[in-house]
């Protein structure tokens, strides 16, 4: 039976990941740091480890990679889902905000990878990294957040360059605006009324929608697949500036 590893594995994106690994028959390694929540949610879900970890801290991620393999015995993929967001314009962001940003969002990536390459080189397993639309196209207030995703995005590539060779594929998707309960405490109705309007699909994408993609990239389905960025984003990054307007302007009169 396979065996996923999903950081942030307790809500939005990575919760959906791993309920359809489930679905296909893997087993799940949950990661997550918020313990109270990790755990109600695993509670009672069969062939899931919830694994207690902050994926920046090198020693946190060792232990989590010993105890999937002591407790499944195998690692054929890793989902590098855990990140923080934070939302501020560059004069007002702190470098300590900025480290927090990137010790999760990037150097969370680069050590969970390090941690599991020999487990995943005995299974020529995959890995997929979570971005963001924002590491492909620049917005206001992400200095940090933007700028961690788009290292990620590149940091696929580098190790996807470098892992292949044993057997290792490497993939991002990088999400586009998602429904979450996060989106809809902070986005007022005149900011999704424009994200819809930027949206050739004309709505938030759903957590399980991504998750698909994550899915899709760890299976043998895509064995061909390595250093590729999918934007899951219903149409976002292809669309440019200028959509709304000259949607308004072909509509019927």
């Amino acid at each position: 039976m396979k065996t996923a590893i999903v950081t942030g594995g307790c809500r939005g994106i990575g919760l959906a990941a791993t309920e359809i690994f489930l679905e296909q028959g893997w087993r799940v390694a949950m990661v997550d740091r918020d313990t109270e929540e990790l755990h109600r949610v695993a509670d009672g879900m069969e062939n899931v480890l919830a694994v207690e970890a902050d994926v920046s801290i090198p020693k946190d991620v060792e232990r989590m990679v010993a105890e999937t393999t002591a407790a499944f015995g195998r690692i054929d993929a890793l989902v590098n889902n855990a990140g923080v967001a934070l939302f501020s314009r560059v004069g007002r962001t702190s470098f300590e905000e900025w480290r927090e940003v990137m010790s999760t969002n990037l150097d969370g990536v680069f050590l969970c990878t390090q941690a599991a390459v020999p487990e995943l080189a005995k299974t020529r397993g995959a890995i997929v990294n979570i971005a963001s639309i924002s590491g492909l196209r620049a917005s206001t207030l992400r200095v940090a957040y933007g700028t961690s995703k788009a290292a990620v995005i590149h940091l696929t590539k580098q190790f996807a360059a470098e892992l292949g060779e044993q057997g290792i594929r490497v993939n991002c998707v990088a999400p586009g605006p998602v429904k979450t309960k996060l989106a809809a405490a902070v986005h007022a109705p005149e900011i999704i009324s424009a994200y819809y309007d930027a949206i050739p699909l004309n709505r938030y994408g759903e957590a399980r929608e991504i998750a698909e993609a994550i899915v899709f990239l760890c299976s043998d389905k895509a064995s061909f697949v390595s250093g590729q960025t999918l934007a899951v984003d219903g149409g976002f990054d292809a669309t440019g500036v200028g959509l709304p307007a000259l949607r308004r302007e072909n509509e019927p009169a």
